[in-house]
Order: structure tokens, then sequence, then C-alpha cells
């Protein structure tokens, strides 16, 4: 899929921050200020003024809402979601070349709040997402045991896992072993077959013996 560098740093940004969250990660991983600027430095989010615990709270919410933009049934309903998340934080299309950065696209008011920022910036990548059609590309990893999200940006949208180094070699590893213990475990059936085989190739031996017997002694009378 071919998308625009702004926005894939945008899914990048959405992904990392859907990813904190409690029902993906086990634990909350925003849990307070410090962790909040972490991720703004992580991502180098322009534009971010003070931050204080109101900020905190709005982006867990703007989280929570773009996360039902992942699970949502239809197109339509993920559609709806985007449009209001980006209705209620206010956009501003312009262009900047901020901190020697080429001229690209901000859609966020300037001075907004971080939580709208993100809505705004995440959501019209994701709008982009919808637009082309490709809203199948949101996933939720593919490992029983994991609830992380992902987009797959693969040419086949072939991705599975939200990482194929951990839960994807984790899954591979566990079949292979299931395998081996089944093939460990079933021994006499193995046998059974063998001796099986073994007595078909047997009886199959002593009635030719017979028939080549028989054809002699018919010859000789």
């Amino acid at each position: 899929m071919l998308i625009t560098h702004d926005t894939q740093c945008a899914l990048d940004v959405l992904v990392d921050l859907l990813n904190t969250d409690p029902d993906a990660c086990g634990q909350e991983g925003l849990p307070d200020l410090a962790a909040l600027r972490g991720f703004v430095l992580r991502h180098e989010i322009s534009e971010v003024g003070v931050l204080g615990a109101a900020d905190l709270d709005a982006v867990r919410r703007v989280r929570g809402q773009f996360r039902q933009v992942f699970l949502a049934g239809s197109t339509r309903e993920a559609a709806g979601l985007v449009n209001a998340m980006v209705a209620r934080a206010g956009s501003t299309p312009r262009l900047t070349d901020h901190d020697g950065h080429d001229w690209h696209m901000h859609f966020f008011a300037p001075c907004a709040a971080l939580a709208d920022h993100l809505a705004v910036e995440a959501g019209m990548a994701l709008a982009f997402i919808v637009v082309a059609g490709e809203r199948e590309r949101l996933r939720r990893c593919e490992a029983p045991d994991c609830a992380r999200v992902f987009v797959d940006l693969s040419r086949n949208r072939s991705r599975r896992y939200c990482d194929s180094r951990t839960c994807g070699n984790r899954l591979h590893v566990a079949a292979y072993r299931a395998r081996q213990r089944t093939a460990a475990e079933s021994p006499d059936a193995v046998s059974g077959v063998a001796s099986a085989v073994a007595e078909a190739a047997s009886g199959v031996s002593a009635v030719a013996g017979a028939s080549g017997a028989a054809g002699v002694r018919s010859r000789g009378a």
C-alpha cells in the first residue's frame, strides 16, 4: 500500500498509543505524566506545550476512542467514529516546515492540546486508510494471548502478528513442540500401522506363492 511518510508516521504514533492500553499490554502504559512526556519525546511530537494531569486523562480517553475504530464492525461505523473525533478536536489544515523539515501538512489547530493533536493527526491518517478501501489493514494480533494492534502495510496484506520476532516466533515454536509431543505420545499408533502394513504384505506374498504352485501343477497335468 502506498501512503505518504507523514501518514505512516501518524499511524506509527497511533499504534504505539493504542498498545499502551491496559487491554493491550496487561498494564497501564501511560501511568503518569513522566510516561506521557516520554511518549511525546520518543515520537518527536511537535508543538506540545506544558503537560498536566488533564492532558493525561484526555489522551487516555482519545486512546479508547481510537481502539473502537480498530474494533469497528464495519467501514461505516469506523468512518463515523473518525469523523466524530476529528470534529470534536477541530481541524485547521496548514502547511509547515518546522524544525528544518520539508514542507508538509499539519491538520491540528495551532496550540492544540495534545489529545486534540493526536485525535486530528491520527484521525486523518485513518481517514486516508478508509478512503483507500483498506480498513482491513487495521488489525489485532492473531496470537491468542495478545491484544496488541497494528496496521498491516505489507504488499499482500499477509501480516498476522504485532511482532513476528515475539508473537510470531512464539506461536511457531509452540506449534512445532505440539507436533513433536503428538508424535512422541503415539508410538503405538505408528507401530500398529507398520504391523498392519507388514501383515498385509505377508498375505499378498502367501497368495502369490499359492497361485504360483497351482499353476505349476496345472501345467504338469
